[in-house]
């Protein structure tokens, strides 16, 4: 279900001022505090806002090296692959994808020795064939979401 403009405009805000209550979302939003209530449960239960919680960056937690590993699965052992990279902490997100790889995880470590032995880890698993590493040098474009959210809300 697509976002209406007050959906957006609703994100936008938040996103802007994380720690903003109901009653100040509504005046500065427009709306009536019931309707924000109504829209912020909508949004949550429809898996559009997943937390409240403050953004934790990799760096700020000791990580300052990111890799996108990409893995080649063997026939039919694709499960027992994700159930072997769930146990690894440095691991934030695997993707299911097509072309060359079957999956694309998003990897961090503390130096590239410990980006070594985590690979190393993720190698140990049987179901996992081969892997392909590249190491992220900097942040282009950092993970975005209002140009979108504002693209939405004017339509």
């Amino acid at each position: 279900m697509p976002l209406d403009a007050l959906d957006s405009r609703l994100l936008i805000t938040m996103r802007a001022n994380p720690r903003v209550g109901l009653t100040e979302l509504a005046r500065l939003l427009g709306v009536a505090r019931g309707t924000v209530q109504a829209r912020v449960e909508k949004l949550t239960a429809r898996g559009v806002i997943t937390d409240f919680g403050p953004t934790v960056t990799p760096e700020g937690a000791g990580y300052p090296i990111l890799a996108f590993v990409s893995l080649q699965i063997a026939q039919g052992r694709l499960a027992e692959a994700v159930q072997a990279l769930k146990v690894l902490p440095e691991i934030l997100e695997v993707y299911g994808t097509s072309g060359q790889a079957d999956l694309l995880c998003r990897v961090v470590a503390r130096s590239t020795p410990e980006l070594q032995e985590i690979i190393a880890r993720i190698l140990a698993s049987p179901a996992v064939q081969r892997t392909d590493t590249t190491i992220a040098l900097s942040v282009q474009v950092p993970f975005r979401i209002e140009p979108l959210l504002q693209a939405t809300a004017e339509a």
